[in-house]
């Protein structure tokens, strides 16, 4: 396996399906059937892609929109079984599966205690949250306790998107979204609302009280990297308060390469970040594996930097052996 170049390549943000999990969201019945048998597969087609490709290791995580959209008591239950047949799945092969857990966040204090478990005794890297918790952006005090969790367990969380908000999809997007149904997921509205997400983090204030939190975006940062040095001059102009938000976003956030294989904006991404807070990732099977990774194996990098990005990186992050 691994590149032409005999470098190692983990992916990780790979997603898969939970049977149970899926029932609960009726989303889930519109996937067109080649991307839901990918999705479901763990195994023979999974594995046989991944070699065909040059992957050494998936970091799985489930897709969204995963427990967010749940009432508590159903959404600490279903986690729990989620990342117990995670768990499950990632023994059959760990020499090729790690996982991030699925957190039932409509109830912040059992997500942190599943985040705990999840990691101390299933093994796991991080945790994944899709999108809004219920109408509610992730930097709500009422998951300050998720953030302390991850912080002291030394884990990355990784802010994925999901739909948007229902007014927010009326508002920017009904009108085109006929012709164009993919502008309410990967070509903005996932962008729009990841973004915000990650934008109100570091407005909020969490970062500061829990100094050791990590959080991971896919596809470049959401666009935030072309955007930093802009957003970081408006929040100091005179009336706003005292906050360096271009420092504290790089101390931080890390971003993945997922569904996103640009040249110039990996290398914004590496301008404004360094190389040592990119990771390689797919989006796996939203996006198929070998055009990401025949990108990395074209660009004009050194391999020292290559090797970063496609497995030093996370291996480092998520300590992975």
């Amino acid at each position: 396996m691994a590149t032409k170049r005999d470098q190692q390549v983990i992916a990780i943000e790979e997603h898969y399906f939970d049977p149970e999990l899926t029932q609960h969201f009726s989303s889930a019945d519109e996937v067109p059937s080649g991307l839901r048998q990918r999705l479901e597969d763990v195994g023979e087609l999974r594995l046989r892609e991944m070699d065909e490709a040059g992957i050494d290791i998936q970091v799985l995580s489930h897709a969204p929109p995963g427990t967010q959209r749940l009432d508590p008591d159903s959404a600490s239950l279903l986690a729990a079984g989620v990342n117990d047949r995670l768990a499950s799945i990632i023994k059959t092969n760990p020499q090729r599966f790690a996982g991030l857990a699925s957190l039932p966040t409509p109830d912040a204090a059992a997500a942190a205690d599943e985040l705990e478990r999840c990691v101390n005794q299933l093994g796991f890297k991080g945790a994944i949250i899709h999108g809004l918790t219920n109408g509610t952006f992730f930097d709500d005090k009422k998951f300050w306790p998720i953030f302390e969790r991850a912080a002291s367990l030394d884990v990355p969380i990784y802010i994925h998107p999901a739909l948007p908000h229902p007014a927010v999809v009326d508002t920017y997007y009904q009108d085109y979204l006929t012709d164009y149904p993919g502008l309410e997921t990967a070509a903005w509205g996932f962008t729009v609302e990841t973004a915000t997400a990650a934008i109100r983090i570091v407005l909020s204030g969490v970062l500061e009280k829990y100094p050791g939190i990590k959080i991971i975006l896919g596809h470049l940062g959401e666009g935030i990297p072309f955007l930093l040095w802009r957003i970081d001059h408006a929040l100091s102009r005179p009336g706003n308060k005292s906050l360096s938000f271009r420092d504290v976003f790089s101390e931080h956030f890390y971003v993945t390469t997922s569904g996103n294989f640009s040249d110039p904006a990996l290398l914004c991404s590496i301008q404004e970040m360094g190389v040592d807070r990119i990771l390689f990732s797919v989006d796996w099977p939203f996006v198929a594996n070998d055009p990401g990774v025949e990108w990395m194996e074209s660009l004009h990098l050194n391999n020292e930097d290559k090797t970063k990005i496609l497995s030093e990186n996370a291996k480092r992050i998520l300590h992975i052996s």
